[in-house]
């Protein structure tokens, strides 16, 4: 999952969706697409990038699903995979079209979304956790009760991204489940702690880095890449692991079945998996990238930065979240549909 909400989408062409030699639709998550990338590869190839945003899995799919959209390329997140390649709504790549496919890290090529990678390509990966400013919670930060049990210096101060999936999995690991249960015990503790614990939240919303930056919120729900960016701003920001448990995400590009510009879809592609280039991906949207060898090309603040690199006694409570059954999605919806209330 990665992970951001900009104002607006980054452009580098014309908003028109007509299929035309040097152009490319890129649907990704806000605010997570290097500008100096964009421009790197339409200087190398005189295609021009589009990007328009979007802010969760669940819109993301619904928009592509609905027909018409216009795009070439999607980055869904790995728990998200599946769903878009049983719709029909990804092709399979073709591997001749991708001369640096070779350039995938091992161990992300037999992946449980997409074994041997025959239809997306990484992007970027981390960590959801809990972000907060340490001049106002002197507290310990490595458990989700920071949201779900709020401490009384952050009642009224702290946010939570509105994204379903990793907000009630954390909920269900912190009450002792697993991820995606269809137990309805478990799923009934968590319905009552997250509307319990509602009452002690700002807001449900997105935009992390900046109002952590500018001391709006004193805590949220975060990806780590985003709370990088806000510790760089704010250094009293820091990024909790949640003993309880904590999801794993990996977001991957892949090549919509509608797509217009396939041609140039693939060279873009092909160019992400470049280890310079996907380093330039890290450097601006701060997360992990699949790529081997990008690691030489990384910010050197990257290299150690804790939000990055998980502390050796928090990186085992983090968990690649599966796709969930229809039963337990069905369960999950009802829930965040009345918490949203």
């Amino acid at each position: 999952m990665k992970k951001f909400l900009s104002v607006t989408a980054v452009l580098l062409a014309s908003t028109s969706f007509a299929a035309a030699e040097g152009e490319l639709q890129l649907y990704n998550w806000g605010n997570y697409t290097s500008p100096e990338l964009l421009t790197k590869f339409e200087a190398e190839t005189g295609i021009k990038v589009t990007v328009t945003d979007y802010d969760s899995n669940t819109s993301a799919l619904a928009k592509v699903e609905a027909g018409g959209s216009g795009f070439d390329l999607v980055v869904p997140s790995a728990n998200y995979i599946p769903i878009w390649i049983e719709k029909g709504l990804i092709v399979e790549l073709d591997a001749a079209k991708l001369a640096n496919k070779g350039n995938i890290a091992p161990e992300w090529v037999n992946v449980d979304w997409d074994m041997g990678r025959k239809f997306s390509v990484p992007w970027q990966w981390g960590s959801v956790g809990v972000a907060v400013n340490t001049s106002v919670y002197k507290g310990d930060i490595n458990t989700s009760d920071v949201f779900l049990r709020v401490p009384e210096e952050l009642k009224g101060k702290i946010n939570v991204v509105p994204e379903m999936t990793d907000v009630l999995n954390m909920a269900i690991f912190n009450v002792g489940g697993e991820a995606c249960t269809e137990d309805t015990e478990v799923l009934k503790k968590v319905r009552d702690l997250v509307l319990e614990a509602k009452k002690d939240w700002l807001s449900m919303d997105y935009g992390a880095t900046e109002k952590l930056s500018n001391n709006d919120w004193a805590a949220s729900v975060n990806w780590n890449g985003s709370t990088m960016r806000a510790r760089l701003a704010n250094p009293d920001v820091a990024f909790g692991y949640p003993k309880e448990g904590y999801p794993l995400f990996m977001d991957s590009i892949a090549i919509l079945s509608d797509a217009k510009n396939v041609d140039n879809a693939y060279k873009f592609i092909d160019f992400i998996m470049i280890p310079e280039n996907a380093a330039m991906i890290s450097a601006f949207a701060r997360y992990a990238n699949g790529i081997a060898g990008s690691a030489e090309f990384m910010p050197e603040e990257m290299k150690t930065a804790p939000e990055v690199v998980a502390p050796a006694e928090h990186a085992a409570a983090g968990r690649f979240l599966p796709t969930c059954s229809q039963k337990s999605q069905e369960c999950l919806t009802a829930i965040w549909t009345e918490l949203q209330k």
